[in-house]
């Protein structure tokens, strides 16, 4: 059985589409983090979850816009603005029910394109395409997702065992040092006053910096 959609199974298609993926690397400002390697050498030796995230909701839609059949492209990149406008920090009520619609347009587009709705192709329909249906109502009661996400979850961690002074009981000295972290947050969110916000800080900018507006510094050349 072959799957029109199935374009990257061509391996002259997928050694050409690694390739662009690496060359797109000089596009992505490093403030972005790990960039994408080219999958088609390293997808199967430690591609890690940010480079993923890169690579389909970052490069995605200009990438497979070519090789992908046009209603599948469509598709995808339904799936990939909704999910760039639900893994914001803020989120408003119009860009809620516009990734909401997304979500349920990409997931019945999906099972008409992908899985047909027939019996022998229903594991098609993972829990992840199902889930997709649910996010737009769970912001509305858990904020954005991007905050328990894993991404949030990880820095916590790291933010929290860079502290840890005692390692004789280093998982009590975890759960103390979150504690007092849970208490402060919880009386800035009392007492927004206690937490001002950066700009009114007295921040120095670099010497030879020129300031070119919302927030942006021009910064002099490096010897």
């Amino acid at each position: 059985m072959t799957w029109e959609w199935a374009v990257l199974s061509n391996p002259d298609i997928w050694k050409a589409h690694g390739e662009r993926v690496a060359a797109s690397v000089i596009n992505i400002p490093g403030v972005f983090g790990q960039p994408p390697c080219n999958p088609a050498e390293k997808i199967n030796s430690g591609y890690k979850a940010w480079e993923y995230h890169l690579y389909l909701w970052g490069l995605g839609p200009g990438l497979f816009r070519d090789i992908l059949p046009a209603p599948h492209w469509q598709n995808f990149c339904k799936l990939t603005q909704a999910v760039q406008l639900i893994t914001q920090h803020s989120i408003s009520q119009d860009e809620l029910n516009v990734a909401h619609r997304l979500f349920i347009e990409f997931v019945k587009e999906f099972e008409e394109l992908y899985y047909q709705r027939k019996i022998e192709r229903i594991h098609f329909v993972c829990q992840s395409i199902h889930a997709l249906t649910h996010y737009g109502n769970e912001v509305k009661t858990k904020d954005p997702l991007i905050c328990a996400s894993q991404w949030t979850m990880e820095r916590t961690i790291g933010n929290l065992t860079e502290e840890l002074q005692q390692h004789h009981h280093c998982y009590t000295n975890l759960t103390q040092r979150a504690i007092r972290h849970a208490r402060g947050n919880a009386l800035k969110a009392m007492f927004p006053a206690l937490n001002p916000h950066p700009e009114s800080k007295n921040v120095t900018s670099p010497r030879g910096s020129i300031d070119i507006g919302e927030g942006y510094l021009l910064l002099p050349k490096c010897e």
